[in-house]
């Protein structure tokens, strides 16, 4: 293919947003485009998203992103797409209409059903076929859901009639016009229905969960032409090319490439990853065994600690508590006070992810005091956020048994400098910021643009990529040592409250 004058475009489909990015070949950002959608709650620990909306707003920044940076859909090499994985929707084949909102990975309604399967003795079996923990976290509890509790739908899956998918196939079903129907093997990981060693859904979990294979898409590489747009979107056919969950995105947008290399993405939750390079590493701390890629007949695995609410403790501080009117304030007030007084924020407000995996946990903030003031918290707030990723790394080092020398990072916390220096201190080690923060959705480009031939092989994306700022530690390690006990005294107290609600 001829690269002169083209440009990548990356769709990074998250979790309370859709984002484009338009890139050129030296790897810089020429032109975005970003809209929030709407969040549903029908009760709690409930979390759904309008399907149709994430299509139409993904696919409005799309255009506007290549109208900004005076581009046609001609001038595009490849589009990459990555998205918030586990979110489960299932649609109609013939009218492309969803039976049911999209279930969020955050969702835990389905949390009794996997404490029942729990009982019965199928955890370990699930963890070995799927390198996952068996939680409401993961798909296919939330696919029985919708099978089971909407009306008709389970006869119509069972005739063929359904599709399910995770964002990534939602999108590129509908920018195909209905004729694609595929995900990627990072996204089919995280359906707790696909045998990360065979690379093929496993029919012993899809009889286990009563989900007809009809229902699943093709599992495909992560980087390859998968099939052009067929929408009146763009002017001309643009190969689909790269497709990676958010996580793995990132990931490869840090050109973690390499075993051993790690990175901490901070968004509406925390993500710890780690590349464990060609073999699965199955972990005794609480981490997720995870299939990071595939480029041609090469597969990465990776190591994987998710915490479930990262900047959203941020997002509550300013819609639901109203003590802040931005995330950009939270830094000024965290550092207009000498230390959070004493105040622990466990920000468990949809459970503990790893390593406690605790789906019942709720959030505490304690240690409160009459002389407790608005900043206290909000620094109490950032800090746990830091202690919860801290709790992650730890456990994964136990795992591969070595230490981490650095972090790498991105999301859009990682701009909150306060944290960042407070997370090196934790850490005792270094924290390293790129210069481009985009980088799950540099990932999802990188993955599409070696796929068309955009850029020749990982050396040549190597050349562009920056640091920004190394965060070294500095504080004093014992004080560190203690804040860390009282943490983990504050993390107790949150355990098990919904258990036995």
């Amino acid at each position: 293919m001829d690269i002169t004058g083209k440009y990548i475009l990356a769709l990074d489909q998250g979790t309370t947003s859709s984002r484009a990015i338009v890139v050129d070949h030296q790897g810089k950002v020429v032109a975005s485009s970003q809209k929030s959608f709407e969040q549903f709650f029908p009760r709690p620990g409930w979390v759904e998203h309008d399907a149709s909306e994430i299509w139409y707003t993904q696919s409005s920044v799309a255009a506007e992103a290549i109208a900004k940076a005076d581009l046609t859909g001609l001038d595009i090499a490849g589009i990459g797409i990555t998205n918030q994985r586990e979110t489960t929707i299932v649609w109609d084949r013939e009218t492309s209409l969803p039976v049911y909102h999209a279930i969020v990975w955050q969702d835990r309604r389905t949390a009794a059903y996997c404490e029942e399967l729990k009982a019965k003795g199928y955890e370990e079996a699930i963890r070995q076929k799927t390198g996952l923990i068996l939680d409401a976290y993961f798909s296919a509890t939330k696919i029985k859901w919708i099978l089971d509790n909407i009306e008709g739908v389970r006869e119509r899956a069972e005739k063929g009639k359904l599709c399910f998918g995770t964002i990534d196939s939602w999108l590129v079903w509908r920018f195909t016009r209905g004729q694609v129907h595929v995900t990627d093997v990072s996204n089919a990981s995280r359906t707790m229905l696909f045998n990360i060693h065979t690379l093929q859904w496993d029919e012993d979990l899809l009889r286990l969960f009563d989900i007809p294979a009809s229902l699943l898409p093709e599992v495909k590489a992560s980087s390859e032409v998968y099939c052009d747009t067929a929408t009146t979107l763009f002017s001309s056919h643009i190969p689909v090319a790269g497709i990676a969950g958010d996580q793995q995105a990132a990931l490869f947008g840090q050109l973690c490439t390499e075993q051993g290399m790690a990175k901490t993405t901070y968004g509406t939750g925390c993500f710890v990853m780690m590349n464990t390079g060609d073999k699965p590493v199955f972990s005794e701390n609480g981490m997720l065994t995870t299939i990071g890629w595939k480029i041609g007949d090469s597969v990465t695995y990776a190591l994987e600690g998710s915490v479930f609410v990262g900047g959203a403790v941020i997002q509550w501080l300013r819609d639901g508590l109203g003590i802040v009117r931005s995330a950009g304030e939270t830094e000024a007030m965290a550092l207009s006070v000498e230390d959070s007084d004493g105040v622990y924020f466990v920000p468990a407000l949809t459970g503990l992810g790893a390593p406690h995996w605790d789906q019942y946990a709720r959030g505490v903030i304690i240690g409160l005091t009459r002389g407790t003031t608005a900043a206290h918290i909000v620094r109490a707030a950032l800090e746990g956020i830091a202690y919860e990723v801290y709790d992650v790394i730890r456990a994964m080092e136990q795992d591969v048994t070595r230490e981490s020398r650095e972090m790498k990072v991105d999301g859009g916390a990682v701009a909150n400098d306060f944290l960042m220096q407070f997370q090196a201190d934790l850490n005792r080690s270094a924290v390293v910021r790129p210069e481009i923060l985009e980088t799950t959705a540099m990932g999802a480009a990188y993955l599409a643009g070696l796929a068309v031939g955009f850029w020749k092989d990982l050396d040549e994306i190597r050349k562009y990529v920056a640091v920004e700022r190394r965060f070294e530690p500095q504080a004093d390690e014992e004080t560190v040592r203690r804040k860390i006990e009282r943490w983990h005294e504050a993390v107790g107290r949150a355990g098990g409250w919904e258990k036995d609600r």
